[in-house]
This record gives structure tokens, C-alpha cells and sequence, in this order.
């Protein structure tokens, strides 16, 4: 993954996380926050090492080397 391809996730989340302060339940901002930021990890993850396999059972990295 590039910086640009991260940079790209990031910004689009960006205004998620913004409107997370117009909420006024804080329980209700911590779990999209966690949201948010859960989806936003499993995308970089998937990124980096390639997508899922199409057998759950099978943990092979397919990672094709640092970019």
C-alpha cells in the first residue's frame, strides 16, 4: 500500500468522524466511532495483504511485498 492509497482511506472517513460531534449521546459516539475506525482498519488490512481467500479455512498471507 502506498501513502497515497492510506491517505485516500483516511480522507474518506474524514467526514464521518466529523459528524460524530453533532452527537450528543456519548454511547452513541463511541460505537460509530469503533465502527468507523474498524472499517477503516480492515480496509488498510486488506489492502496490505491482498483480498480474502475464498476458502475461510485457508490463512495464507498474500502479500506481495512492501510498497
Amino acid at each position: 500500500m502506498t501513502k497515497e492509497e492510506f491517505l485516500h482511506i483516511a480522507s474518506d472517513r474524514y467526514d464521518s468522524l466529523q459528524a460524530l460531534n453533532k452527537l450528543d449521546d456519548f454511547y452513541d459516539y463511541e460505537k460509530e466511532f469503533i465502527e468507523i475506525w474498524r472499517d477503516m482498519g480492515r480496509q488498510v488490512l486488506e489492502k496490505n495483504i491482498g483480498g480474502v481467500p475464498n476458502d475461510r479455512r485457508k490463512k495464507k498471507l498474500h502479500y506481495s511485498g512492501a510498497s
